[in-house]
């Protein structure tokens, strides 16, 4: 017996009716079968459903039903497990996938039988480093580093195997593997490389500078790209943003801050001053976006209400949080212009934001 993996394209109403025939061909030919939660929910495949980090182990195949985006996907759940992927065409875009959906169930019975040669792609391994923070992810196509929306450009520096390169002006970097060549890389005018090899390709994105070539680098070449300035950046692991960012803090008549507005760059940002200066109140703000309990003399003297606004950047989505605080009655909370509960802002508050205070954990 085999254990499948199926992967199903969140918004194709035809994958998910395929994956649904194919889970049933393959519980009536003695296979196991196992869906992430999101793919059962849209597929109806909730008796296969497993979570996410009971996936990968043990599978003998991955089954992506939809796109290269889906097969970018089953990268990402897989994580360092070396299972085989086979992609079936429900996408717009092809390039990976290379199974049509009438031929799907002959494919796949002929991989559990044996018969299929493994076509091997290169894998970026990704390191994120913010502080003393630190994410790893694996790219297929490519990692980016890139502007954020309230910027025009940024400086990165490259550092190519421990030694200085140069320093870019530019929209973004892209880090690509051959297979990513093809994708966001092709966009820059960056060049096309046969997947079957194994590189690194470099490519800026609009630099504003005379040197504005790719790169082909050892596939073994340790490349670090370092923010260099106050500029906010993004960064992107095969199309998928991989940070949870505060980027814009505003808060009106709260305490002795009368208005403020802080747009917060990538790293550490340090706010100092006087004692008495309002350092305090701001911790206090982002407590509040979190869930933290609201008290009607938080109010600035004079004022009506407090307000307090927050802009993250969640994944591949803006949140906008907002808190007001009226000196009668209750507070009110909006996630993203809606009014919500306090209960709710709690649970998203767990996901942006971890506050640590000077001498412990609030």
């Amino acid at each position: 017996m085999a254990v499948v993996g199926l992967i199903v394209h969140l918004g194709r109403s035809e994958a998910a009716a395929h994956a649904r025939d194919l889970a049933a061909w393959l519980v009536a030919e003695g296979h196991g079968v196992r869906v992430p939660p999101d793919d059962a929910a849209v597929s109806g495949l909730e008796a296969h459903r497993v979570d996410v980090d009971a996936f990968a182990g043990g599978l003998d195949l991955v089954v992506t039903l939809g796109g290269d985006g889906s097969i970018l996907r089953a990268v990402e759940l897989l994580g360092r497990v070396t299972v085989p992927i086979l992609g079936v065409d429900h996408g717009q875009l092809g390039y990976l996938t290379e199974v049509e959906p009438g031929a799907a169930q002959h494919a796949v019975d002929r991989v559990l039988r044996g018969e299929f040669d493994v076509d091997e792609r290169m894998l970026i391994d990704v390191a994120i480093r913010s502080g003393d923070e630190v994410q790893e992810h694996l790219a297929l196509n490519e990692v980016v580093v890139e502007r954020s929306a309230e910027v025009n450009t940024i400086r990165l520096a490259v550092d190519l195997d421990g030694e200085f390169f140069t320093t870019y002006a530019a929209d973004g970097l892209i880090v690509a593997t051959p297979t990513g060549s093809t994708a966001y890389a092709f966009s820059a005018r960056g060049p096309i490389v046969d997947p079957s090899h194994s590189a690194l390709l470099l490519t800026p994105v609009s630099p504003h500078m005379l040197f504005d070539r790719s790169l082909v680098l050892a596939p073994t070449t340790r490349c670090t790209l370092t923010v260099d300035g106050h500029r906010p950046a993004a960064v992107s692991v095969d199309g998928r943003r991989v940070a949870v960012v505060l980027i814009e803090l505003v808060v009106r008549d709260l305490g002795v801050i009368d208005e403020l507005s802080l747009v917060l760059g990538p790293g550490m940002t340090a706010v100092t001053g006087e004692t008495g200066a309002g350092k305090t109140l701001i911790v206090g703000a982002i407590d509040l976006l979190t869930g933290g309990r609201a008290d009607a003399s938080l109010v600035r003297p004079g004022a009506d209400e407090a307000e307090i606004e927050g802009r993250f950047v969640h994944g591949d989505e803006e949140i906008v949080v907002r808190r007001v605080i009226p000196r009668d009655g209750r507070s009110r909370v909006y996630i993203d212009g809606r009014l919500a509960t306090v209960a709710a802002l709690g649970e998203h508050g767990a996901d942006l934001v971890d506050l640590h205070g000077q001498h412990a954990h609030q």
